[in-house]
């Protein structure tokens, strides 16, 4: 097959806009760049459109040879291309040879099924997509059912946010919705709110976390807005010992998230 040599080409062009929100939203796809990263989307039934892939560096090592013969059994089209092609479509310092070109998936509050004891992080008015993907491989890691974005101001499926989150973005439901929507689709599923504030009383070791639960987490920069000072939501605190006043929002989630997880147990059987 003929490799894409020119960055100018086209077809790399058009992808190249999609670093740019504004035609995430218009065409409705992004980029994922990374053997796992691409290697999860699949996983989770993502659509592919196309892929633009180096051969010679996706056969450096066995994850890259694996995803390499599942594109080419596969049907979606896959681009042999030049270096020069993959870091104009690429992000990061990780070349690791293929950059694909997906469909977003859906983000209505009402495409959630979550379980009677759900474990869901809301994350309000995020900026940075680095925090977001970094929330997200918490979210994973302690076993959440969902991540819900309220008020975003970074799209979900920002090209950096997927690469942070190792692709684990794939693996968990997720939504997005105006934070009053939030609250009351949080609610009325039966699921208490949690509220991560530094005004709080209660810590955030007195918050049962057991039963079906929503940890809430602002901005650095601003917090949490005026929708979570809704009485029928519960604020609690992490202790602040130094000088900050907070902690990143990725780390405040894991605390969080692996606080709940050890009032629920770990979820594995016992080791022999």
């Amino acid at each position: 097959m003929t490799v894409l040599e020119s960055p100018r080409n086209p077809r790399v062009r058009a992808a190249a806009e999609l670093r740019d929100r504004r035609h995430r939203d218009r065409t409705g796809l992004t980029l994922v760049d990374g053997v796992r990263e691409v290697a999860r989307a699949l996983d989770a039934g993502v659509e592919a459109v196309e892929v633009f892939a180096s051969p010679e560096r996706l056969g450096r090592d066995p994850e890259g040879r694996a995803l390499a013969a599942r594109l080419a059994s596969g049907s979606v089209p896959v681009h042999p291309s030049s270096d020069a092609v993959l870091e104009r479509i690429g992000f990061g310092d990780r070349a690791e040879g293929v950059v694909a070109v997906v469909r977003i998936p859906p983000l209505g509050l009402d495409r959630l099924q979550l379980p009677p004891d759900a474990l869901v992080v809301v994350l309000e008015r995020v900026e940075k997509p680095g925090n977001l993907g970094a929330a997200m491989r918490s979210a994973d890691g302690a076993g959440a059912s969902a991540v819900i974005l309220a008020d975003p101001l970074t799209d979900l499926f920002n090209p950096n946010a997927i690469r942070a989150s190792l692709g684990t973005i794939f693996a968990l439901p997720v939504a997005s919705a105006p934070a009053p929507a939030v609250l009351e689709y949080l609610l009325g599923a039966g699921i208490v709110p949690w509220a991560a504030r530094v005004d709080a009383q209660a810590l955030y070791t007195d918050a049962d976390l057991a039963g079906a639960s929503a940890v809430v987490l602002g901005s650095e920069a601003h917090g949490l807005s005026a929708t979570w000072s809704d009485p029928r939501v519960r604020p609690v605190r992490l202790p602040m010992l130094g000088v900050a006043d907070s902690l990143n929002v990725s780390i405040a989630a894991a605390v969080l998230l692996y606080e709940a997880r050890r009032q629920r147990g770990s979820g594995r059987p016992p080791g022999p």
